[in-house]
């Protein structure tokens, strides 16, 4: 008889280990690094913005959780390689930092073009290379989260250069779990629906906009930072050792019509 296995919440557990969140001073990046701290990791929260960076700390600090902070923009090559590799030991990166820029495509402009993809492309690659540069040195594994969006797997009025960011991203989660995965690193993405964020918002002011998205989620609900948290947390558990180059939706059912 083949002896049963006893589960345990455990494997979703993080103690010992140390998450690199960037983006991380307000919105998903924010309910991320809280949530990774929850589960026992040592949190490195990066962002642009001093004050929300101290106030994150503070919170996480104020619940018996660790965290340092530093200042940098996921879209500057040259911040990204000086910071990076002064971290130290980095387990977990999860790659948050990402704008939007929603308008018809004939009318978007070369710098909007520029902006959205230096920071939702370029700056996710190049974090996520200087990052695996340290966890291929240490030889320890580590598990890598790309905050995507279903627009990595849809298409959407508005949203040309958005999709294309976030195709981008789903394409590179894949050759990077195929080509890391040998050395122990595995590399997931999470494709949220509309979430509830400061990004966001502006969005949500308008009632049409509103109603024509919850019609289109299955679930009848806007997401909220919490549910992406969640699901970030399990791709960077053990618990989901056995998952790699793969994306979890979280977005209620939009993808499933």
């Amino acid at each position: 008889m083949i002896e049963k296995k006893k589960r345990s919440l455990d494997r979703f557990r993080l103690d010992g280990l140390r998450a690199l969140v960037s983006g991380a001073g307000r919105g998903l990046g924010h309910a991320c690094a809280l949530a990774l701290a929850e589960a026992g990791a040592e949190i490195i929260a990066l962002s642009r913005t001093l004050d929300e960076l101290e106030k994150l700390q503070l919170d996480i600090q104020s619940d018996g959780g660790t965290a340092d902070i530093a200042i940098c923009d996921a879209a500057n090559p040259d911040q990204i390689s000086e910071i990076v590799p002064k971290l130290g030991q980095i387990d977990i990166l999860v790659n948050n930092a990402g704008t939007n820029i929603p308008e018809a495509f004939v009318d978007v402009s070369l710098n909007n073009l520029d902006t959205i993809l230096d920071l939702n492309v370029r700056g996710a690659f190049l974090m996520s290379q200087a990052v695996v540069k340290e966890m291929l040195r240490r030889n320890h594994g580590g598990s890598i989260i790309h905050i995507s969006s279903q627009m990595g797997h849809v298409g959407a009025p508005n949203r040309t250069v958005y999709c294309a960011s976030k195709h981008a991203i789903e394409g590179l989660t894949k050759a990077m779990g195929v080509e890391l995965g040998p050395h122990g690193i595995r590399v997931n993405s999470v494709g949220p629906t509309f979430i509830e964020t400061p990004l966001t918002k502006p969005f949500f002011e308008n009632k049409e906009f509103t109603a024509d998205t919850i019609s289109r989620i299955a679930l009848g609900k806007i997401g909220q930072v919490e549910d992406v948290a969640d699901a970030v947390v399990y791709l960077a558990s053990p618990a989901s050792g056995m998952v790699t180059g793969s994306s979890l939706l979280v977005d209620g059912g939009w993808t499933a019509r």
